[in-house]
């Protein structure tokens, strides 16, 4: 006879990671449309040595609909990210999120409120540190 379901203690945990510098992987990167309908990027990374459950953060990326500071901005971050990806933006390229899928590369993450709840956020990319022999992409 089979055991019944149970909660484990992990289940129960509402501890998210602590701030700082984690290794992480892009899992999923994709185009779509905010709630108000405006174009943005939307990524999500999976933060290496972090229990399932608190491993992933997502990351947004407005690129319409707001203030030109606020879009300034986040494209700046966007072209941080795919530089921290090993890849090499030019002007006039497409914005292809799909291109930043399995890329390896350092987030730094702090915790932040957002809608009365505290939840991990990205702050900064960088490429994750290469093999003495491996030269990353010059830009």
């Amino acid at each position: 006879m089979s055991r019944s379901a149970f909660f484990e203690e992990a289940d129960l945990r509402e501890q998210l990671p602590d701030p700082g510098v984690y290794a992480s992987t892009v899992a999923s990167a994709r185009l779509r449309r905010s709630a108000t309908g405006n174009r943005m990027v939307l990524v999500v990374h999976v933060l290496d040595g972090v229990p399932a459950g608190h491993d992933r953060v997502a990351e947004y990326f407005v690129l319409e609909g707001a203030s030109p500071r606020g879009l300034g901005v986040s494209r700046r971050r966007l072209v941080d990210l795919y530089r921290a990806c090993g890849l090499c933006p030019r002007p006039g390229d497409d914005i292809a999120p799909e291109q930043l899928v399995g890329a390896r590369l350092v987030v730094k993450v702090e915790h932040a409120e957002w809608q009365g709840q505290t939840r991990l956020r990205v702050v900064a990319h960088r490429p994750l540190p290469a093999a003495p022999t491996t030269e990353g992409p010059s830009c």
